[in-house]
């Protein structure tokens, strides 16, 4: 195996990619879907440990790790890699419940992003879904990793912050009922996480739609609902939010609000709807938000790549809601917010931990 290499040198302003697993044929997959992608590759390896010297070797843009190899695993070799050679990475996960769950400490450990390995025929299912490992080698060799190392470690942030924060007793006052959307994608987890541990107990309710698989929202509530003041669970067809909870849409579907009544949302799945980029998609949930609820609605674009939640926030705007997004410099891809803020729909634009004092605060 040649551990460094520019033999599949791409075109000009492509990323400079280090692929790291611990089977030769899916190193080489990989490998050759980016290249014909045009991505350069610039070096391979089989493990943690060689890992970092190829990429203290190559000091690529971006990094695809699996996570589990003999010898170091990925979760170590991602944490050891920001401690030395800081660089963007783009974890490649099993599509199960336990590839969520070491995805999440993945995150934790530094990563920014991940890829979801499709389940079946390995070469068959990876290639199927080349176009959308190329766009996030992409979107992950664009962040900004100093964002989210502060995302990550600010001792401010939500890594510290106590389940109790905003409780009945300390509640916050709000105009009226308040329903709040959320969308976020690469990025996404930790500051969807930061803000929803800050947000106080309030009459508030909030829908989320974080870009995730399937297998991987579940686990994601559940990292909410300990993380905050807030009852937080994954959206099922049908399910019913009132003052003090969320919900998480759930992957592979979009999330409608179906109705709205004496403060609580109903929703509803569409896993027919094929004519998004992304599932969920934000805009879907947002539109519907526009057109159902009557009392106070907010808006907030958090971290990620892509357009999604654009025509979501303009329709809210256009409703009345308030609206919401996320600095660039706090951001670790603007490409949500900056595409949200293009639209003329969005009021204000707030630092990530300035942003649930602003949604509860009503003030844009």
């Amino acid at each position: 195996m040649s551990r460094t290499t520019d033999r599949r040198g791409g075109r000009d302003g492509s990323p400079r990619v280090v692929v790291v697993d611990d089977s030769p044929f899916m190193r080489g997959l990989i490998s050759d879907l980016l290249s014909d992608a045009g991505v350069a590759v610039v070096g391979e390896a089989g493990d943690g440990e060689e890992a970092l010297s190829v990429v203290a070797e190559t000091r690529p843009d971006v990094v695809t790790m699996d996570v589990e190899m003999p010898g170091m695993g990925g979760l170590e070799a991602v944490e050891r890699l920001m401690e030395e050679t800081p660089t963007p990475v783009l974890m490649l996960s099993a599509h199960t419940d336990e590839g969520a769950e070491v995805t999440f400490e993945a995150l934790d450990r530094g990563a920014v992003d991940f890829f979801a390995k499709p389940g079946g025929e390995v070469s068959t299912g990876v290639s199927r879904e080349s176009d959308r490992l190329v766009e996030a080698v992409r979107s992950v060799a664009d962040a900004d990793l100093d964002a989210a190392t502060r995302e990550r470690d600010d001792p401010t942030g939500a890594a510290t912050r106590s389940p109790d924060t905003g409780t009945d007793a300390d509640a916050t006052d709000v105009d009226g009922p308040l329903t709040v959307v959320i969308a976020a994608s690469t990025g996404g987890p930790n500051a969807v996480e930061r803000v929803l541990s800050a947000l106080p107990m309030a009459d508030c309710r909030v829908v989320i739609v974080q870009h995730m698989p399937e297998a991987f929202t579940s686990r994601f509530a559940d990292r909410l609902d300990a993380a905050s003041a807030y009852d937080v669970r994954e959206a099922s067809d049908g399910a019913r939010i009132g003052a003090g909870e969320a919900l998480v849409a759930r992957g592979g579907s979009h999330t409608l609000i179906d109705s709205y009544r004496s403060g609580r949302l109903r929703v509803k799945l569409d896993e027919d709807d094929d004519s998004h980029t992304v599932t969920p998609a934000a805009d879907v949930t947002m539109r519907s938000a526009a057109e159902v609820v009557d009392d106070p609605l907010v808006g907030v674009v958090l971290t990620g790549m892509g357009s999604d939640a654009a025509a979501g926030i303009r329709a809210m705007a256009d409703a009345g809601a308030r609206t919401l997004a996320q600095s660039e410099d706090t951001c670790v891809i603007y490409g949500m917010p900056k595409r949200a803020v293009e639209t003329g729909g969005v009021d204000a634009v707030y630092d990530l931990d300035d942003v649930a004092g602003a949604i509860v605060g009503g003030e844009a």
